[in-house]
């Protein structure tokens, strides 16, 4: 049998050794961050940021920060082969979009539930006490009846962003 040209019980080369073709040292730098058996990890990593950068940027770094630095690239490397133009930004932009969109539900749901207190208390009897009598029982809602129907507080503004503000008091 053929000999592979490495001495028995030596390990294999890192990824991207075996991507660069050349002999991985014991001192690699690549090997503790892009193991043999995932070589799509560096291969992704070297087409985006090239092999001579990322080595650049890994000796300047301290050891104890060098794992982040490879998560990272690692990352963005698999975020650019997905989206060549805009990488992980485009990522960060649909989550934000997705965030708005449920901020602005969340507003109008806060909004229903507001408005679904204040119906449920103008329907209920008085039992002899007006809306603006000091005697009445002092929670959110009785306070509410005093104020015409018309709540105010922090969410009135995000509603009134999304020009949903003034329909909701409509019903």
């Amino acid at each position: 049998m053929k000999e592979s040209g490495r001495k028995q019980g030596a390990p294999s080369p890192c990824a991207a050794c075996k991507l660069l073709r050349r002999r991985c040292a014991q001192d690699c730098v690549f090997a503790p961050y892009f193991p043999a058996d995932d070589p799509q990890k560096f291969a992704n990593v070297h087409k985006v940021f090239g092999a001579s950068n990322v080595n650049k940027m890994l000796q300047e770094l301290p050891v104890d920060q060098r794992g982040d630095a490879v998560s990272s690239m690692v990352y963005e490397a698999n975020a650019r082969v997905r989206d060549p133009v805009y990488g992980c930004v485009g990522a960060i932009s649909s989550l934000q979009q997705q965030i708005d969109v449920l901020q602005t539900q969340l507003a109008l749901a806060q909004a229903e539930v507001v408005h679904l207190r204040v119906r449920q208390t103008a329907s209920m009897p008085n039992h002899g006490v007006g809306p603006g009598s000091p005697s009445s029982s002092g929670s959110p809602s009785s306070r509410l009846m005093g104020s015409q129907f018309r709540p105010t507080f922090d969410m009135d503004t995000v509603v009134d962003q999304a020009n949903l503000g003034e329909s909701m008091w409509l019903c």
